[in-house]
């Protein structure tokens, strides 16, 4: 039996298709996937828990297969009772399925198994027996199966891939993302917008993270007491993590660091570790099936060569920014003067990449609610060459459609002046072509009066507050 811990935030829509599905008769399959603390536990148990739907619900653990096998067996006991008498457990995994199946006949069950690349590690065999089931026996059930798991390769090639035994198989499929600025406020009623977008800027969005900052009246304190001290949750978290999935965690680890301090091409990465360059692409790619890296292209760019290496998780952003280069003084118990002199200096430079990124999302949330001027295609980050000035140049937001374009600047700061606006036109004009352009400006505090006065003349210019992007 599951027992929330946390209050549960968003997932609305997740919930209401696996409700659907649910309502659906017949036998159905669902895979869920996603990485550590993501919330795919949570989401499955609470579509349970409404309407208390009939379930199994086992967790599997790293541990051997008649381990797993006799906690399946215990768990199926305490649903069905009758068998303690004469069984402690049961010989295999098909006669716990058989058994299964016996019981519940026609009525819908959920079987939910947690963690499956477990089962799998220490079962080579049991995709090949769940795809005998399911083209077999489940046919004539209303089970739902639901598997889930932490490991996205292997959820990716083991479960969806098309080598898999139980490739093609399932009825729905989820990558449980981490929320996004706007949902990750939902935990901060009382936080001014302010401390609702950094708390996101630390946290990733992890909902795990964000229920941990929760639990302080302000978000400086949260900061302090689970980022920078040794007995705080998050003081260590991204190293436990690649230990839990990569073989070799300290040159990812230096990887990270060499990213997080400016080294965004191959060549320059392993100039900072010391890696030959074939080893650091290799590592690139592990890291970028976890997703905590990405390689970015700049938006309507055709030139792959332009890309570059960029950590996308920001929980391990923030950490590797600023609190892996301060470890010295948190170990020696002066969190403190590590917020105070190294954190809060250094907040203001951070968010300013974290605040494109939010702003990125306020836009794709306009733009399916159909708030914009005009419906978007694509949407990115724009860097090159100034042709004429001989330098590089770099527009924060760029959207676009066949006939319309939004170029937008995002800075955090308390005021946005005229010049904002003059230069990222002046940028703009480096890209020919006969679509609309509009101009969006996007503030963490607001505008000067000539910004506000040239916006109120010109529908094409849109200036946008952080408070306005809570609504």
């Amino acid at each position: 039996m599951f027992y929330f811990k946390f209050d549960f935030y968003g997932r609305e829509q997740e919930l209401d298709e696996l409700n659907s599905l649910y309502r659906r008769d017949g036998f159905k399959f669902v895979v869920v996937y996603g990485r550590r603390r993501v919330g795919k536990s949570s989401l499955i148990q609470k579509f349970i828990s409404e309407g208390d739907k009939p379930s199994i619900s086992f967790m599997a653990l790293e541990q051997n297969d008649k381990y797993n096998l006799d906690s399946f067996s215990e768990i199926i006991m305490n649903r069905f009772d009758d068998t303690r008498d004469y069984l402690t457990s049961f010989k295999s995994w098909e006669k716990a399925l058989d058994y299964i199946i016996s019981k519940v006949k026609d009525e819908r069950l959920v079987l939910f198994i947690d963690e499956y690349p477990y089962v799998a590690n220490s079962n080579p065999s049991i995709s090949s027996i769940l795809q005998k089931y399911i083209d077999g026996d489940f046919q004539k059930t209303n089970i739902m199966l639901i598997l889930c798991g932490s490991s996205m390769s292997f959820m990716e090639a083991q479960v969806l891939g098309r080598k898999s035994p139980l490739y093609g198989r399932r009825d729905m499929q989820f990558k449980v993302e981490p929320f996004d600025y706007y949902d990750s406020a939902k935990f901060f009623d009382k936080w001014i917008y302010e401390d609702k977008a950094v708390a996101y800027a630390v946290t990733g969005g992890i909902p795990q993270y964000l229920n941990k900052l929760k639990a302080y009246d302000s978000l400086s304190e949260g900061i302090k007491n689970e980022f920078l001290k040794k007995s705080g949750s998050l003081y260590e978290e991204p190293r436990n993590l690649l230990m839990q999935e990569l073989r070799e965690p300290a040159v990812y680890n230096t990887i990270l660091s060499a990213i997080s301090k400016g080294a965004t091409k191959p060549n320059e990465i392993s100039t900072k570790t010391g890696e030959e360059n074939r080893k650091v692409s290799k590592y690139l790619l592990s890291l970028i099936g976890l997703h905590i890296i990405k390689r970015e292209i700049p938006m309507l760019s055709k030139q792959q060569r332009n890309g570059i290496y960029v950590i996308v998780d920001n929980m391990f952003k923030f950490w590797y920014r600023c609190v892996l280069p301060n470890v010295t003084n948190i170990e020696s118990g002066m969190h403190e003067y590590v917020y105070e002199q190294k954190i809060v200096p250094e907040m203001s430079s951070y968010m300013g990449r974290v605040f494109e990124e939010i702003s990125i999302q306020f836009l794709k949330r306009q733009n399916k609610n159909m708030n914009l001027p005009f419906v978007f295609d694509s949407i990115g980050r724009w860097w090159g060459s100034n042709p004429s000035l001989k330098r590089q140049e770099e527009i924060d937001i760029i959207a676009t459609s066949k006939e319309s374009i939004i170029f937008a600047e995002c800075k955090w700061k308390d005021t946005v002046g005229i010049e904002v606006l003059e230069d990222l036109k002046r940028k703009a004009s480096l890209f020919e072509g006969n679509k609309k352009q509009y101009f969006y400006l996007f503030s963490k505090g607001s505008f000067t009066k000539a910004v506000k006065d040239k916006a109120i003349e010109d529908e094409s210019i849109k200036l946008i507050e952080l408070r306005n992007m809570y609504f």
